[in-house]
């Protein structure tokens, strides 16, 4: 995939352990275990947190990580997300997913999906929704699966609007409680050009 430029953002992937996107990732986690825990969390429960989390599935050939920015491709960074191939990742049991199907190489999880507060209402949520889908599109991917947790509403409206619904259960996430999945839309075959027309 190659950069996507929308509407004043730029989202490019990049390697999980860069300086920009492990800040991104420590800020995702910060903020949704300290919403789980109702207070902030500490250097060291995200240090914990972070530690063993696979981020490493999200580089090819098993997955990829997008990192947003805003204003252009020198912006500051403002917005990650995975795209996680289910088939043949280690630590996955390639369950049932969407309307109970099986992966077969075409389905992929989003993960880590997060925009920075100071960015939310800007639209760049939606941008970094359409971005995952084509990267996930670019790695053959027609279903996209996520979960998350009921108490994360601002996620939840987020997804609802792309056009994800509910989905039963898959996988054995520790902290998902709802989960959600969308068809992709196959890519467009160009017609092929008319032949020209026979010379008598």
């Amino acid at each position: 995939m190659e950069c996507v430029r929308r509407a004043g953002w730029v989202f490019a992937p990049e390697r999980y352990d860069t300086a920009a996107a492990t800040a991104l990732r420590r800020d995702y986690y910060a903020e949704v275990a300290g919403r789980y825990w109702g207070r902030p969390a500490t250097g060291a429960e995200v240090d914990s947190g972070l530690a063993g989390d696979g981020v490493e599935l999200l580089a090819p050939p098993t997955g990829q990580f997008l990192v947003g920015r805003a204003g252009g491709p020198d912006g500051p960074p403002a917005a990650c997300g995975g795209v996680l191939l289910l088939d043949g990742a280690e630590g996955l049991d390639g369950s049932d997913g969407l309307d109970g199907q099986r992966a077969d190489g075409q389905q992929a999880e989003l993960t880590r999906v997060f925009i920075r507060p100071a960015y939310r209402g800007t639209g760049g949520a939606a941008l970094l929704m359409a971005a995952l889908e084509e990267a996930a599109a670019g790695l053959g991917v027609r279903r996209l699966v996520l979960n998350t947790r009921l108490d994360l509403v601002e996620a939840r409206r987020l997804y609802a609007r792309a056009g994800y619904r509910e989905i039963p259960p898959y996988g054995d996430a520790p902290y998902a409680e709802v989960w959600f999945g969308k068809e992709l839309e196959a890519p467009r075959v160009p017609e092929p050009a008319p032949l020209p027309a026979a010379s008598p």
